[in-house]
Order: structure tokens, then C-alpha cells, then sequence
């Protein structure tokens, strides 16, 4: 690998900087033809070269027109609202009330109902265009990149990045921030692909995390590594999700168009209880969500 490249990757490190970069695959889903690389001392994964945040996040990555995008939320939030609050259900047993972060607030549906639940609101999110609409409703949100925003130090008592931490460049500054602008005993919660699962190991360079805007790739023991080198005393890995089936099916329906599509929650049901299960010490699925305590 060109030297600049491998040392681009090395000074991001989160763990030790002991890297060692080789090319893994050229990632075969889809035909994004993605250059993913391993690094052979921590297994860590990462695209590279890789795209500039700016060509990705349009209006239409947000409106769902993009071939590597999720649809627009907006349109859905009534259902997204079952997952949401399931979610900070959870959240509650750690934290109640306080400064509430969410890095990657999108259109603020989220924030919307920790407002609803008694937190203070705040968001980050890269894309002008749908920060505007997290504004509007009366949520302070910083517009442009995550290093970028002047956050506050020691001030918010929950931070969340779900499906976000993949997308960020230097995950050593990534999570060095993390680290201070939490209050001591703040709570971090981070939603992304587990590469330590079966699923991901067995789908290879077919696996459908390997997207454009996907930038670099975690597993459980790695993130648990990083997060512990910073102070992160109590944490919890929930393979699958961090909240009860019932809220991802009545989410699920959200995306329905006929009566037919309730079939899909057979499907859903047997993807969560595949992921509370494991063989040879890793769960079956590759997704999860992991919570962290700072000291």
C-alpha cells in the first residue's frame, strides 16, 4: 500500500498505533467496488481510498434517492417513534434527564422524543438540509462535521451515534472528543455492524455494510478496547438491538404498503433471536449496540 495512504490510517488509530495495513477485498456488494483494508495487529477495517463527506450527504442521501441510503424518516417518524422510545427506555436505566447529544440527529425525530421524556435536546448533523429541519423544531443543533463542532467539554450526560461512528474519519479524534465532552458518568451509546459476527464474517466482501459513506468498521472487542483506553469503566454489548422485538415490528410497518407485507415480521423475528445466540463465542448476526459508562 502507498506509504501516505498506510500513514493516514496509522496516525487515525483509536487503540495503540501499532498498525499493520494490508489490503482485505474489494468489496463485491452492490458494485461500489470498495478497497477495504485490515489492519493485521487489531483487526481493525477501513475504506480506503475513500469518498469526501461533502459528494456524499445530499439532499437526496436524507430524501432516500441514493442507492447507499436509508428512506426519509420524515415519513415514517410515527413508527420510528415505537423504536425511539423503546430505546430511551433503556437509556433511562442509566440516565433520566440531563443533556442529551445526538450525533447524526438527522431531521431531529429522535431528539424529539428525548425532549418528550424529560432530557435537554442537542444534535450534530453534517447535512444543512436536514439539520434545518431539526432546528425548526426547536432543537440547538450544530451544522457540519462532528471534530468540527465547538461542543461543550464535560457538559452532556448522554451521547448517541446510531449507525454514525462507521461514517467518521480519525476515530482517534472520534473518540479522544467523545471522552470530553461527556460528564463523568455520562452515557455513550454507539449502534453499529458487529465484524465479529457470523454474518459478517461469512457474507466476506459480499456483506452489505460496505458502503460508500462507510469509512471504518468495529466489532464488539474492538470498540470495548477503544472505549476502555479513555476511561469508559461499566460496558454492555446487546447483540441485535437494545430494545424488545414489539417495538422493531410496529416500526416495521411503517414501510408497509399491503396487508401481504406482515410476512416480513417472521423474518424480523428470527434475525432478533438469531442475534441473542453464538457459536464459538461470536453472536450469529452482526448487528449491536454498545453503552459505556466514563469514569
Amino acid at each position: 500500500m502507498d506509504l501516505s495512504r498506510e500513514e493516514v490510517i496509522r496516525k487515525e488509530c483509536p487503540t495503540d498505533g501499532l498498525c499493520s495495513w494490508e489490503p482485505l477485498y474489494v468489496s463485491e456488494f452492490q458494485d461500489f467496488h470498495l478497497q477495504i483494508r485490515i489492519c493485521k495487529t487489531c483487526g481493525f477495517q477501513a475504506q480506503f481510498p475513500r469518498p469526501k463527506p461533502e459528494e456524499l450527504y445530499t439532499e437526496d442521501y436524507y430524501t432516500g434517492k441514493e442507492g447507499f441510503t436509508y428512506r426519509d424518516e420524515r415519513l415514517t417518524e410515527k413508527y420510528d417513534r415505537y423504536v425511539w422510545f423503546a430505546r430511551l427506555k433503556n437509556i433511562s436505566r442509566f440516565k433520566s434527564s440531563g443533556n442529551f447529544l445526538d450525533v447524526g440527529c438527522s431531521f431531529g425525530g429522535f431528539l424529539q422524543c428525548a425532549r418528550e421524556k424529560g432530557f435537554s435536546p442537542f444534535g450534530v448533523e453534517i447535512s444543512p438540509y436536514s439539520s434545518e429541519v431539526a432546528k425548526s423544531r426547536g432543537i440547538e443543533v450544530w451544522t457540519g462535521q462532528f471534530l468540527e463542532a465547538d461542543l461543550p467539554e464535560n457538559f452532556f450526560d448522554v451521547v448517541t451515534m446510531i449507525e454514525v461512528i462507521e461514517h467518521l474519519e480519525n476515530p482517534k479524534a472520534v473518540f479522544d472528543k467523545l471522552a470530553r465532552i461527556l460528564k463523568t458518568n455520562g452515557l455513550l451509546v454507539l449502534q453499529t455492524a458487529n465484524f465479529e459476527g457470523w454474518q459478517a464474517r461469512e457474507a466476506e466482501a459480499k456483506y452489505h455494510y460496505y458502503l460508500p459513506g462507510h469509512v471504518y468498521y468495529y466489532s464488539a472487542s474492538l470498540i470495548h478496547k477503544i472505549l476502555a483506553k479513555r476511561g469508559f469503566r461499566k460496558q454492555i454489548t446487546y447483540f441485535g438491538v437494545d430494545f424488545p422485538l414489539l417495538a422493531k415490528l410496529l416500526k416495521s410497518r411503517g414501510s408497509f404498503s399491503s396487508w401481504k407485507d406482515y410476512g416480513k415480521w417472521f423474518w424480523t423475528a428470527l434475525y432478533h433471536f438469531r442475534s441473542k445466540l453464538k457459536q464459538g463465542g461470536y453472536p450469529l448476526t452482526s448487528s449491536m449496540v454498545h453503552y459505556a459508562v466514563k469514569r
